[in-house]
């Protein structure tokens, strides 16, 4: 399975939960970046993520550890941590240790997810998410979220955004699609394109914009017209090298009739979510190859891949 990948896991920042999955109060154990992790959130409801391994003496703090207040609490002998990973308390000591520390990764709450930052060396977040009007405007539904873990690393799934040319053969689509443009920046890469979709009044030609910051966050502008505008907020979350788990969050414009607009988005995100499922067994049976034999109407595929190769640190 190593062989398939040349690559390690990149840096950035990654989705590890939805915020209304945890509750003031409550933890998680995770599992991101090869590492065995805790996600928590203070009585006040800030959220945290370490490292899950107690330094004292070894003890998971997800597995029957609590929150105190603003501390997590070690299950095996009751030590606090807080959300810098510096020990508090020691119950039954009036002495602090002070090498006793939780790796944490920096936290950022946005358009109802939680990511955190990794980065292999521990350095500093050097870009921020987006947070996007839409998905606190009444105009637009709730989310319709969904998730998949699939072997796979992280840089192969997002490659498929630079190319158009599988939609027709491996999803079905009445056409290839087409680029209209494609452009890199900084953290950021920007790609607009045309595509036909098989609706109701037959095919019809719409638009999908992909705006990816960093590798693990896309927003996806999706419109047929006089039917679907949607955006669908996708993460992609190196669970390890070779294992990703991606999150699909769709919301929908809505349409005057509340049952119409309920209809008509299960509809699309049903479809989409075909999609991932017949993108799944390539991507879990591909390998990838340093030098691809590209016909010359293939999509900016090494642009991408110049572009995604900022984001390892070696």
């Amino acid at each position: 399975m190593a062989s398939r990948f040349p690559f390690p896991i990149p840096f950035g920042w990654f989705c590890v939960a939805l915020e209304a999955e945890l509750e003031p109060g409550e933890l998680v154990a995770a599992n991101y970046f090869g590492r065995d992790l805790v996600i928590w959130r203070s009585e006040l409801g800030e959220f945290a993520v370490s490292d899950a391994f107690c330094p004292h003496l070894g003890a998971h703090l997800a597995v029957g550890g609590k929150v105190h207040g603003d501390q997590l609490v070690c299950p095996f002998h009751a030590w606090e941590f807080n959300a810098a990973g510096a020990c508090t308390n020691i119950p039954y000591s009036d002495r602090l240790n002070q090498k006793a520390k939780l790796r944490v990764y920096p936290v950022t709450v946005r358009n109802g997810f939680v990511f955190a930052w990794y980065h292999p060396h521990d350095e500093e977040p050097s870009w921020e998410i987006p947070a996007m009007d839409e998905v606190v405007d009444p105009a637009w539904t709730d989310y319709y979220s969904f998730s998949y873990t699939i072997k796979t690393a992280a840089q192969e799934m997002s490659e498929n955004g630079a190319d158009p040319a599988h939609f027709k053969y491996v999803h079905g689509t009445d056409t290839v699609a087409e680029l209209v443009s494609y452009d890199t920046g900084g953290t950021t890469s920007t790609m607009l394109s045309k595509q036909s979709y098989v609706t109701p009044k037959g095919v019809e030609w719409g638009r999908i914009d992909v705006y990816n910051h960093g590798p693990g966050f896309s927003q996806v502008y999706f419109e047929i017209p006089g039917l679907v505008e949607a955006w669908n907020l996708a993460t992609t979350s190196p669970i390890d090298a070779e294992t990703t788990q991606v999150r699909f969050n769709f919301i929908v414009k809505r349409h005057e009739s509340a049952e119409f607009t309920d209809v008509i988005a299960k509809a699309f995100v049903k479809e989409i979510n075909k999609q991932i499922c017949e993108d799944t067994p390539i991507w879990e049976n591909k390998v990838f190859l340093q030098v691809p034999s590209l016909a010359d109407t293939d999509g900016p595929i090494l642009k991408f891949r110049k572009w995604y190769s900022q984001f390892y640190a070696a």
